[in-house]
């Protein structure tokens, strides 16, 4: 027929290129040692503890007014990557901001490292198919976020930008969670450990909690801490908005409390109320530290301090949303068998 092509005999043997492209890598990756059980959760703690800190060292840049120690992005000035000597900038915050950028790039290094850790277990146990989708999110994520921080520093800090930049953070620390007890679980369907009215209080109770950050952002919009003098700051009373970000805080810890009712109808085990109980521990020591913070006058080393409190509320209530279902045992912790080779006449 005219205008019709089909392939002859050795055209159609050419596999595509994505194909071509894949195999070899993941042959590589087959090769690395198989990750033992300390590592996996070695790669998890890490991958948790690298989007945490992350946010935490970005607070450190705005209270010590380092915010546009590197006045642009990708760059640190125009010109040059790295700070070099700048009317109008000091030193000292072009190194505090440039700084806290390449750690990015050890952000990114535990993100890949994840993603192999987890490409390379399914090799062995392809059913692990979930567990390399949320390795997957961590670098991923981590390029969102510097793409989010270029436009922060491009918008001169507007107080909005840098509430974005903080709460684009919160999943990433999220996923980090699920990744981690991903490494530690199977990946049967889910069963919840309580009620289905528990469950849907547990969405309820992540929602308030990032709402509760939400408040927390504008707080630190209106407040002393801009990241640099210049920056317009949210033209609202600091009272009013630390009272709303207060009350969302008492909303959480109810919405805890009703849960916890939950967790003695189901009759919820041992290592959930333990992961309950950390919540409580956490939301009330951040919630009391947000309460000094404010008596007295927001001074700058409390600021991170609060922040650091904010991840460790993420990590908690994460840590209690895993722990509330059960995706059956682990088969992933050692390597596959071997098969044994055929023998050869």
């Amino acid at each position: 027929m005219s205008g019709f092509w089909a392939p002859g005999p050795a055209e159609s043997r050419i596999p595509a290129r994505s194909t071509i492209d894949a195999v070899p890598f993941t042959s590589l990756v087959a090769r690395l040692p198989y990750p033992s059980a300390a590592v996996q959760r070695a790669v998890g703690i890490a991958a948790v503890l690298a989007q945490a800190l992350i946010g935490v060292t970005g607070s450190i840049v705005r209270v010590t007014g380092s915010g546009l120690g590197c006045p642009t992005w990708p760059q640190c000035v125009a010109g040059s990557l790295v700070p070099v000597d700048h009317p109008g900038i000091h030193a000292l915050n072009q190194w505090i901001e440039f700084s806290n950028r390449m750690l990015t790039g050890v952000v990114i290094a535990v993100a890949a490292i994840a993603v192999l850790t987890a490409w390379r277990v399914q090799i062995d146990h392809p059913s692990r198919k979930r567990l390399v989708k949320l390795a997957w999110t961590m670098p991923g994520g981590v390029v969102l976020q510097a793409v989010v921080g270029g436009m922060t520093v491009l918008a001169k800090l507007e107080w909005w930008t840098v509430a974005i930049h903080f709460l684009a953070t919160t999943p990433l620390v999220w996923l980090a969670v699920l990744l981690l007890r991903a490494f530690r679980e199977g990946d049967e369907p889910a069963r919840s450990l309580v009620p289905a009215s528990g469950r849907k209080l547990l969405v309820v109770l992540a929602v308030v909690m990032w709402l509760v950050l939400a408040a927390g952002t504008t707080v630190t919009g209106a407040g002393p801490h801009s990241g640099d003098i210049n920056t317009h700051r949210l033209a609202v009373s600091v009272e009013t908005l630390a009272q709303v970000h207060g009350g969302l805080l008492i909303a959480y810890l109810l919405l805890l409390a009703v849960f916890g009712l939950q967790l003695m109808r189901a009759g919820a085990p041992k290592g959930l109320w333990q992961r309950y109980t950390w919540v409580w521990v956490v939301a009330l020591a951040q919630g009391g530290l947000g309460s000094l913070q404010y008596a007295l006058g927001v001074p700058e080393a409390m600021v991170s301090f609060h922040v650091l409190g904010a991840m460790a509320v993420i990590v908690a209530t994460a840590s209690l949303w895993t722990g509330s279902r059960d995706r059956g045992p682990v088969v992933s912790l050692t390597a596959a068998p071997k098969e044994p080779e055929l023998a050869t006449a």
